[in-house]
């Protein structure tokens, strides 16, 4: 797959955590954001507002460029395009109780996704190998976890960071059939 965000070394060593929530500055409300170690927006979400495009969400870069926009159908599948239109599909996605199968139309192989959405806890396997995960922030002291912000960890390996973040954004999303 083309890489559609920012460039970061697919084959480091070291695992890349990202930061998701609606609480970090610079975003809108309602934007849901990625943000890196330093608090730095490497990606966020918008949904659009119009009646006509009510399922859509656009993931963009850190300047507002839409990497990928993401299209719900009714019966709780979705599409991928390239890009902020319609035009260059890139994968599908069906539901399965709380997981994702993935199905990317420039690879024979497919992704899923497992987890729990309401505890924004979820792994992407391609195969038998984790491509990523996500876990709440937990702290010693906290009696109560928050559910406001969590961090996604992208494991090394050859994975375009936006399309992990596009799949996360289709995971946690709420709406159902």
């Amino acid at each position: 797959m083309a890489n559609l965000g920012p460039e970061y070394p697919t084959n480091s060593p070291i695992p890349v955590d990202l930061f998701v929530s609606k609480k970090h500055r610079g975003l809108s409300r309602g934007d849901l954001g990625f943000a890196d170690a330093s608090g730095g927006i490497v990606f966020r979400v918008n949904r659009t507002s119009s009646k006509s495009s009510a399922n859509k969400l656009v993931l963009l870069d850190a300047t507002g460029k839409p990497l990928i926009s993401m299209h719900r159908h009714d019966d709780g599948s979705w599409e991928g395009y390239k890009g902020g239109e319609q035009k260059d599909l890139i994968f599908r996605v069906k539901r399965a109780e709380t997981d994702l199968e993935v199905f990317l139309l420039d690879s024979t192989s497919e992704l899923k996704v497992k987890g729990c959405p309401s505890m924004k806890s979820c792994t992407i396997y391609k195969g038998n190998d984790i491509l990523a995960q996500t876990s709440l922030m937990y702290k010693l002291w906290q009696l109560y976890v928050r559910k406001d912000k969590f961090r996604l960890t992208i494991f090394p390996g050859s994975i375009d960071y936006a399309l992990v973040a596009a799949m996360i954004v289709i995971f946690i999303d709420r709406r159902r059939h």
